[in-house]
């Protein structure tokens, strides 16, 4: 890959492409005042985010707050991504909508019952790529 810039934004399509293709993502909310993340394996659905996830502490604190950010990435020697979405979650309970997510492709990671699905509707959505490399000698202004 050639480029000029070691730091490259990525278009809106290459973004959700990216996102698409990975398996686990991190969810960033607030909870009782404090900034949390949490691991989940998720899907995307058009436009979404889609995770389930148990009862307890993210699921409630989503009711409560339901503005979230979520980070996926990946990378390997020479190169890396990052995308990260901003939007609002919500749990899935429209009987039309519950039954489509359940035939999206995702299972729990761990071996816990999770039957509780949640959207990110997302409004805003970020990527860059890197390409890894030793970092340039700074360059010293001598004109003073």
């Amino acid at each position: 890959m050639a480029t000029s810039t070691p730091i490259e934004r990525l278009t809106e399509t290459e973004a959700w492409r990216l996102l698409g293709g990975a398996a686990v993502g991190r969810l960033a909310t607030v909870i009782n005042r404090q900034p949390d993340i949490f691991p989940v394996n998720f899907v995307t659905d058009g436009t979404s985010v889609v995770f389930r996830t148990a009862e307890g502490s993210k699921l409630l604190q989503l009711t409560v707050n339901a503005r979230v950010a979520f980070q996926a990435d990946d990378w390997d020697d020479i190169t890396g991504w990052s995308v990260v979405v901003k939007g609002t979650a919500e749990e899935v309970t429209d009987p039309a909508d519950l039954d489509r997510v359940e035939s999206l492709p995702l299972r729990p990671w761990v071996a816990t019952v999770k039957t509780h699905f949640v959207r990110i509707a997302v409004d805003e959505i970020e990527g860059r790529r890197f390409v890894f490399g030793d970092e340039p000698e700074a360059e010293i202004d001598t004109s003073a």
